[in-house]
């Protein structure tokens, strides 16, 4: 069940120079006198780093608004050996209020707070100038790499900003990607039909157990429903799948749900990925979730690329199951693989990404910077 927005931040900082943005009036706007505090300088940067499972979890209770200097947009960073499809990411923040036990922040998060960027025109403008060397080029955007896209849409409504943005590029493509069914800010904006929303989903019983502080399956589900009403795309995430005794059961009645409330027709894809993670996160889960959670329990080897698997053959098991659930319901279903290596896509498709005509439009490369 998602906490209430009231109740997720002990402490909320804001930058000076942030001061004058619409980010920070909303939040002034948001939380009491009492938890806000205006500072020049980052907060809590006395606290060690790497953080300690503790300092990490105090670190999505205190909120930082501030502007980004950097780079907003940037390529999917797939690892090596990995089939990655065109996808490009657009950052706006750093951490997630949620807190499921497999999340990967955990071994990449060195910051004693929840950031959120105040200066978001700049990340429009940034992504202007791409765009406008390349604006018929099918470009796919998401928001979800370092943070959930819509879990703290309600305040910062980066969703409205981003939505007018790509109406005038409609050959882009924008994806929100979350584990929330905070969708009503956005339903009535005007679009182009090139806005996708979707969702990371698992079994129910890994959502209640794994994914603390998210909607429920029931909840997405429902939100993905009024999205589709209002023209919308969706997209499914089954991603991690996660092993324990009785996968299959649950993973193939995740199929038949998906299947019972929606058609081919209404998901413009479902992509599906198994557990991964960094060595130095496999401390940070067993500190935090201990030998309860499901994450903790599998076994898991090294890869080339550096994260840890399951083994290529129980991947490859539990790729197949689901895949050929799918089929069976129904052929039209787009379903294949994220953050998986050549290994999987053989033993799975008869075709390359490449040459499948399903999906080829995905793996076409495209420029990451503007042309001279």
């Amino acid at each position: 069940m998602e906490t209430p927005l009231l109740e997720q931040f002990d402490r909320v900082y804001i930058d000076e120079e942030s001061l004058g943005s619409a980010l920070a009036q909303r939040v002034q706007s948001f939380f009491s006198k009492d938890r806000i505090h205006i500072v020049k300088e980052k907060p809590l940067q006395e606290t060690p780093t790497p953080l300690s499972a503790k300092n990490f979890e105090r670190s999505k209770r205190h909120l930082w608004i501030t502007p980004f200097k950097g780079s907003f947009f940037k390529r999917c960073p797939g690892a090596g050996g990995m089939v990655c499809c065109n996808y490009f990411v657009l950052n706006l923040g750093l951490q997630c209020n949620m807190n499921c036990s497999y999340c990967y922040l955990q071994s990449y998060i060195n910051s004693p707070v929840l950031t959120l960027y105040s200066n978001i025109h700049e990340a429009l403008l940034e992504l202007e100038e791409i765009a406008l060397a390349n604006p018929h080029k099918p470009y796919r955007v998401g928001t979800g790499e370092v943070t959930d896209s819509l879990s703290l849409d309600e305040l910062t409504l980066n969703s409205l900003d981003l939505i007018e943005f790509f109406h005038k590029y409609p050959a882009w493509t924008l994806e929100f990607k979350t584990k929330s069914s905070k969708v009503d800010q956005f339903l009535s904006v005007p679009h182009k039909g090139n806005v996708v929303v979707s969702w990371s989903i698992n079994p129910q019983y890994i959502i209640k157990r794994e994914e603390h502080g998210t909607a429920s399956l029931t909840e997405r589900f429902a939100a993905a429903r009024k999205v589709l009403q209002k023209g919308f795309k969706v997209a499914f995430h089954m991603d991690p799948m996660i092993w324990f005794p009785e996968w299959k059961e649950h993973y193939l009645q995740l199929v038949d749900q998906i299947d019972q409330n929606f058609s081919p027709e209404e998901v413009k894809s479902i992509t599906i990925g198994a557990l991964r993670f960094q060595p130095e996160q496999r401390h940070m889960m067993k500190e935090r979730f201990g030998m309860e959670s499901l994450v903790n329990r599998g076994e898991l080897f090294p890869t080339k690329e550096g994260k840890w698997r399951y083994d290529q053959q129980l991947r490859n098991l539990m790729f197949h199951e689901v895949m050929a659930h799918f089929k069976a319901k129904n052929p039209a279903w787009n379903v294949w693989f994220c953050m998986e290596n050549v290994e999987t896509w053989s033993a799975q498709m008869d075709l390359p990404p490449r040459l499948n005509p399903e999906l080829k439009d995905y793996f076409e490369p495209l420029p990451f910077r503007p042309t001279p």
